[in-house]
Parts: C-alpha cells; sequence; structure tokens
C-alpha cells in the first residue's frame, strides 16, 4: 500500500468500547430486495457479504420499527420478533467477512406509501403532505401522543432485536425526510404539544427516541453495542429545516453521548442554503458546532482514494456508498497498492460480479444519471 492512504486504515474506538480497523464505512443505502414478508433474501446476504470484507463498518439499509414504517419495497422488517432469525443472518455475513455490523433503524411517516402499510393509513407529525417536486404526496393522518409514544417505544424493541440479532450496533435514521426529521422540521410538524411547536420541541422525538435506544442498550446489551445517529442538514421546502436549526440539534445530539453522527449529503463539500452567513461547508459548521464531542461520519460523491484521504482531512470517518456498488473491491485495492484500478463508473454489463440483487440493479439502470456510468 502507497504509505499516504495509511490514515485512511487507522483504527478508531468508539465511547461504548467498540473498535473499527479502519475510517471507511459502507453508507446506508435501499436495495429493494427482501421478500414480501419483510425477510431477507439470499441475494442480499451475498450483496452485503461482497462489500463487507475491506470496510471498518457496514451500515444496512434501514429496517422498519414499526408495521406503518415501512417505506420502500423490498425492504426488510425489523418490527417484531419472527424477524430476528432473518436479521441474524444479515448481521452473520457481514461480521464473518471482518467489518462492524450497524442496523440502521427508523420510521418512514409520511413518505410511506400507502400500499405498504396497514390500512394504507399513513402517519405524520401532522397532516401535512410532502412536497415531491411539483405535486404533493398523499396526505397523512396526525399521530396522537399515545401513537407517539409507542412508536418511541417500538425504536427500543427494534434495537432489542438487532442486539439479539447479533448487530454491533443501530444508526437512528433521522435523515431523508422520514418521520424523524418529519417531528424536527416546521414543514410537517405543526403540532402544538410537547411534540411540536417552538425549535425545543420539535428536537423532543428525535431526542426521546435517542433516550430509548440507548436505555435499550444499557439494559439489554452484554457485549459493546454502538448508537449512531443519522441527519440531513437542510430542507428545500420553505418552510423548513435552515442549517441555523440544525447546528442547535447537532449541539443537543453531541452531547447525548452517542458514539457518532452521520451527515447526509450528495456532495462532501456542499454549502449551506440558508440560516446562517458563512461560506464553509455544511460539515465544517456540524464540525465546528460538535467541538470533538462526538466522531462524525461524512458522506457524498467520494469516488477514488485521493478523494477519501482529501475528505479524511476534515471528518474522522467516511462513508462510500455508490462507490462501493460500482467497485465492490474498492478497500482492497488501495491495500494492495492498486488504487489506479479502482472503478468509478459502473460496468453495465457486471452485475454478475458486483452481485447486485435484481431489485436494485433495475432501479440503477432505469435511473439516468443517479450513477456515473449510467446515461
Amino acid at each position: 500500500m502507497n504509505k499516504k492512504y495509511s490514515p485512511l486504515f487507522e483504527s478508531i474506538q468508539f465511547r461504548r468500547g467498540l473498535q473499527l480497523k479502519n475510517r471507511i464505512v459502507m453508507a446506508p443505502m435501499t436495495n429493494f430486495s427482501s421478500d414480501a414478508d419483510g425477510f431477507v433474501t439470499d441475494e442480499e446476504v451475498n450483496y452485503y457479504r461482497r462489500r463487507s470484507h475491506g470496510v471498518g463498518m457496514v451500515v444496512t439499509a434501514c429496517t422498519n420499527v414499526s408495521a406503518n414504517g415501512k417505506g420502500f419495497p423490498g425492504e426488510f422488517a425489523g418490527d417484531r420478533d419472527e424477524i430476528i432469525p432473518s436479521l441474524q443472518k444479515l448481521a452473520s455475513a457481514i461480521k464473518e467477512e471482518g467489518s462492524t455490523a450497524i442496523l440502521q433503524i427508523f420510521h418512514g411517516g409520511r413518505m410511506c406509501p400507502p400500499e405498504l402499510v396497514p390500512n394504507k393509513d399513513i402517519v405524520s407529525a401532522n397532516a401535512v403532505p410532502a412536497e415531491q417536486g411539483d405535486e404533493q404526496g398523499p396526505v397523512p393522518r396526525a399521530l396522537t401522543g399515545q401513537e407517539v409514544e409507542q412508536i418511541i417505544r417500538d425504536f427500543g424493541e427494534t434495537t432489542r432485536r438487532a442486539i439479539e440479532a447479533g448487530f454491533d450496533g443501530v444508526e437512528i435514521h433521522g435523515a431523508n425526510g422520514y418521520l424523524i426529521q418529519q417531528f424536527f422540521s416546521p414543514h410537517s410538524n405543526r403540532r402544538e404539544d410537547q411534540w411540536g411547536g417552538s425549535l425545543e420541541k420539535r428536537m423532543n422525538f428525535p431526542l426521546a427516541v435517542i433516550d430509548e435506544v440507548k436505555r435499550v442498550v444499557d439494559t439489554q446489551a452484554k457485549n459493546p453495542f454502538i448508537v449512531g445517529y443519522r441527519f440531513s442538514p437542510e430542507e428545500p421546502t420553505l418552510p423548513g429545516i435552515t442549517m441555523a436549526d440544525t447546528l442547535e440539534l447537532v449541539d443537543q445530539l453531541a452531547d447525548k453521548e452517542l458514539d457518532y453522527l452521520h451527515i447526509s449529503l450528495m456532495e462532501f463539500d456542499s454549502a449551506p442554503r440558508r440560516g446562517v452567513e458563512d461560506t464553509r461547508s455544511r460539515l465544517d459548521l456540524v464540525l465546528e458546532k460538535v467541538s470533538n464531542r462526538v466522531p462524525v461520519i461524512g458522506v457524498g460523491s467520494i469516488q477514488t482514494a485521493d478523494d477519501a484521504l482529501k475528505a479524511l482531512e476534515t471528518a474522522p470517518l467516511i462513508a462510500l456508498g455508490r462507490q462501493l456498488i460500482i467497485d465492490p473491491d474498492w478497500v482492497r485495492k488501495i491495500v494492495e497498492g492498486r488504487e489506479s484500478e479502482i472503478d468509478t463508473l459502473l460496468d453495465l454489463e457486471g452485475q454478475d460480479r458486483l452481485v447486485v440483487p435484481n431489485p436494485l440493479w433495475n432501479a440503477i439502470v432505469n435511473s439516468p444519471g443517479w450513477f456515473p456510468g449510467v446515461k
């Protein structure tokens, strides 16, 4: 290996005692490949196994904590105990390849397709539809206070299942417009109870979910088990989350004794839209606010070894998403001194070699511009 890339392979230890062998994380990516009942398929297991041998940590695709939280077709479930053996297959495949296995847990809220939830009863903080381009999504039903409390408990129960299935941790998915973000957003949360209204009250749901997950970990986990949190820094909608809002949330998150924060970005060095008068990147602003209280994972269009090295100058951990689908041997090639051989364009004839399940492959090749090389 070229010595200049050695910083990518330094170990890092989290607050709860778990150590990663390097600074490279597989980002969570939906793959649409579980069966209709939410059980993990062999295709999914093989897909994760193919990508787990080099990275320090794998964060899985999101799994729904409640029956009415399913956000995608082909999503594996985490909302009932019968699913534990299915999750165990996934955790084992990742860990057998030498990586740390993290289960991402979420509730889709108003972003759930009605046909995927019981009685087509989609829910959110308020009865406010999502803006989807020039159109609006279906109108959700506002959750009652009792239902809010139940979903918080559901996050805890799915964390227990992750522990029993042999995962090394969970990542709470508070990003990408799903329910946790819906409670934080002034667009979707217009409540007048303890769960909404002011900026401080809009933080109550995400912080309560974190507290419940940590409680379960503290009482149920016998081995080191880490807790991370993913967030999106801004929303394009008006009203919506601004960079200033997020920095207030990040300040609270950094005091929650989490193992890491994971920022959701399409571009690693993207600048804020609104809320702050600052030309620095969103990630730089977040890191300044965190002030070394918790490690931050940066993500966004990292393709080459040099891209990763540059990103590591800013964030202590970096996540690769699409790049690990394009080249599952990304880490191995750097270790073997073959970084010049890293593929940065998707081989449209390489599905079998890349071990990508049909539903995910079809989604990629039918979405021009999503992946480099797909026109």
